[in-house]
């Protein structure tokens, strides 16, 4: 039986905070119409959702002269709609209709893998397990270090990442957490009201104890940014040790309990639309 992505999940006690809750016309010479501001919209969300990559790196292509509107070079801001010829470097880019869904993929990732496609050092990557595409690329929905398991989101739909991603909307990251020994109450206290980092202050929404067999402890921690390792970092800053740490949940995306270790799976039609829901919600 397939396994299904959004399962509810119901918070356990909390050390410090509750958890969030988890919710042509016409004959003759007639000019083509002029699109309405309405009919247009910026060209880094275009490129974005026609596939090319995220938001952020597309406002990086234009700012760097790489696509142009009607043979002119475009600018950051500048808009595109249904009658205007837009290309990447000598590529058309066809934009697809609003009822075409993007694709999305979710991968557990093991231990051992790097989210990139390009590496020096020649170490696995996740995108070497993923399907593969034709006109468009696999765009990470977040990330997670070499050392961390856990719930990866592909999708083709750089917009659709961009909401997930930013951090004005404050999605949810969960995840489970093994450290050396067991936090006390005041430590508890420091890292869901705010810990100094050397990029600012950090805090975890919601943190409760999971119990745990001699020196080893497991933990459970939401919080709502993506910063570079920054539950390792956070528990470092509190003096200990994490040893295991797995990403089990992101936004209104749960880690399906039957996905192995290295697979892939891609959410149907009826999923797509029901997370562009929740997406939106946000």
């Amino acid at each position: 039986m397939r396994p299904r992505p959004f399962r509810p999940t119901g918070p356990t006690k909390p050390i410090r905070k509750k958890a969030p809750a988890s919710n042509a016309i016409g004959a003759g010479l007639v000019s083509a119409p002029v699109p309405s501001s309405a009919d247009t919209h910026k060209l880094q969300k275009l490129l974005a959702q026609a596939g090319l990559g995220s938001r952020r790196e597309m406002e990086e292509l234009i700012a760097a002269g790489g696509a142009t509107i009607n043979g002119k070079v475009a600018a950051i801001g500048a808009r595109a709609g249904p009658h205007d010829v837009v290309r990447v470097g000598k590529r058309t880019i066809h934009f697809k209709s609003e009822t075409r869904l993007p694709r999305v993929v979710l991968y557990h990732k093991p231990e051992g893998e790097i989210v990139s496609q390009d590496d020096p050092e020649g170490r696995p990557s996740v995108f070497d397990n993923l399907p593969q595409l034709r006109s468009s690329k696999w765009i990470s929905i977040g990330r997670l270090d070499y050392n961390t398991s856990g719930l990866l989101i592909f999708t083709t739909d750089g917009e659709l990442a961009n909401r997930l991603m930013h951090p004005r909307f404050e999605v949810e990251r969960e995840y489970t957490v093994r450290i050396m020994g067991r936090l006390t109450p005041e430590v508890a206290a420091q890292l869901t009201t705010g810990i100094e980092l050397d990029d600012g202050l950090a805090k975890f929404d919601h943190l409760s104890d999971q119990g745990g067999e001699g020196s080893n402890r497991w933990y459970r921690v939401i919080l709502k940014e993506g910063r570079n390792r920054e539950v390792r970092r956070m528990f470092e800053a509190a003096g200990m040790m994490v040893s295991r740490l797995m990403r089990v949940r992101f936004g209104p995306i749960n880690l399906p309990p039957r996905l192995k270790r290295g697979k892939w799976m891609e959410l149907d039609e009826a999923e797509i639309k029901r997370l562009l829901e929740l997406v939106a919600a946000y």
